[in-house]
């Protein structure tokens, strides 16, 4: 799964990075190191301008809404919950499926969290101590350092109880796309700890490489079978993931300081 992760990269660098043609510099966001569900965040997509005359899908950069609000939902409560899209089922859940076959998008990040349970927290639980586990973050990224492209989906959601030119009359609001994690080595493992990404959670973002990109983003791909291919994991060994301090845990924390990397899982936490 992706329940935070963090972007810190500047919108100029994304533009340059993912040759984006259209970018309102006005709407800035400021890096994040913590994003959380119903933040706004960057994403990278294709469509027509409004207005402009030209049915051409423009490649640009929008701060969108996480958490995905169907265009049928009745009212946008449940948007904290589909910040993540299953992989395998997008083509048939009637949340995502419209959005899979022609809003699909790129969500830049520098790297996700995610946290493992500490073998001796486990141990306490199977005991029947009922402790609450105390879980040890770790932050995955590229290894070589490069963007962490996100496949994502954005929908568009209109507030009928507002009139239309106002501001918040329509939402867009985007989901996370979801794999298996990797079990393969990592491309650079911590000391100790896990050494696979399905080590630390069954589940992970899906990564697309930047050989991918114009596929993910082309609205006029719509084939369903075409699509599914586009699905497939990236090779294995692009990533890593060492642990951090368990102050990211708490969303009100944020910082470059949360990416410090760790010698070691805290007291407490140990994998």
């Amino acid at each position: 799964m992706c329940g935070r992760y963090a972007a810190s990269r500047r919108p100029e660098d994304l533009v340059e990075t993912f040759g984006i043609e259209k970018w309102e510099p006005e709407e800035i966001l400021a890096p994040d190191w913590n994003v959380a569900p119903t933040k706004e965040v960057w994403a990278v997509l294709e469509r027509p301008l409004k207005d402009a005359g030209s049915p051409r899908p423009v490649r640009q950069l929008r701060a969108l809404k996480w958490g995905l609000v169907p265009s049928w939902a009745k009212t946008p409560e449940g948007a904290a919950r589909m910040i993540n899209a299953r992989a395998e089922t997008l083509h048939e859940k009637p949340s995502f499926k419209r959005a899979f076959a022609a809003r699909r998008c790129i969500l830049p990040a520098d790297g996700y969290y995610e946290w493992v349970t500490g073998a001796g927290e486990r141990d306490l639980e199977v005991e029947g101590k009922r402790k609450r586990p105390r879980k040890q973050p770790y932050f995955v990224t590229p290894a070589d350092g490069s963007v962490f492209a996100m496949a994502g989906l954005y929908e568009f959601w209109r507030d009928r109880t507002l009139a239309d030119d106002h501001p918040s009359a329509w939402w867009v609001t985007c989901s996370v796309v979801t794999t298996e994690a990797e079990t393969g080595p990592l491309g650079v493992a911590p000391a100790e700890g896990p050494h696979s990404l399905a080590d630390i959670h069954p589940r992970m973002p899906l990564m697309l490489t930047e050989d991918r990109w114009d596929a993910w983003l082309d609205p006029a791909r719509t084939g369903e079978e075409e699509l599914r291919g586009l699905l497939t994991a990236p090779p294995e060994g692009l990533m890593r993931a060492y642990p951090v301090s368990t102050a990211v845990s708490n969303v009100r924390n944020n910082g470059p300081e949360l990416l410090t990397e760790l010698e070691g899982p805290e007291e407490g936490t140990l994998f």
